[in-house]
């Protein structure tokens, strides 16, 4: 199945927060405690992806219609990557970063940056990026890929 990429809209904040918190408590555990992927994913609030929407540069990858993840950049910095359980290990995550970093590559930037959450940081670590540092207060770790010049 071939995904589309297109700009969110404000009208999907609801889909993709839904997307966000069923990735975290769905697809988290085990690498995450359990405890630890609910309190994250009771933070979410529609208002808050709906200022995801007004701050960040977000993409949605669909299948057959329906947004299945999507991710948000800012400058060198890639803000966010979730996709919804049912399609994980379909390739939408690999092929929605390779979306948003062409979006940044045809910017001129020449590195992407971001914190990736223990479950996903197999995931970055196959697609070339590196750790920076240990992990941080969040528990997240910080990461890095860099393009050649």
């Amino acid at each position: 199945m071939r995904a589309l990429y297109r700009a969110a809209l404000r009208e999907d904040a609801g889909r993709l927060c839904d997307i966000r918190r069923g990735s975290i408590l769905e697809l988290a555990p085990p690498d995450m405690p359990v405890a630890e992927a609910q309190a994250w994913a009771a933070r979410l609030t529609l208002a808050g992806m709906e200022q995801k929407l007004r701050e960040f540069e977000v993409w949605v990858a669909e299948l057959d219609g329906a947004a299945a993840g999507w991710g948000a950049i800012r400058g060198h910095r890639l803000e966010g990557l979730y996709v919804a359980a049912e399609f994980a290990g379909q390739g939408v995550g690999a092929g929605l970063l390779d979306k948003l970093e062409e979006r940044m590559r045809e910017r001129g930037l020449l590195s992407v940056h971001l914190e990736a959450s223990p479950n996903a940081l197999g995931f970055y670590l196959r697609r070339g990026y590196r750790s920076t540092g240990p992990q941080i207060r969040n528990g997240a770790w910080p990461m890095v890929k860099e393009y050649p010049v």
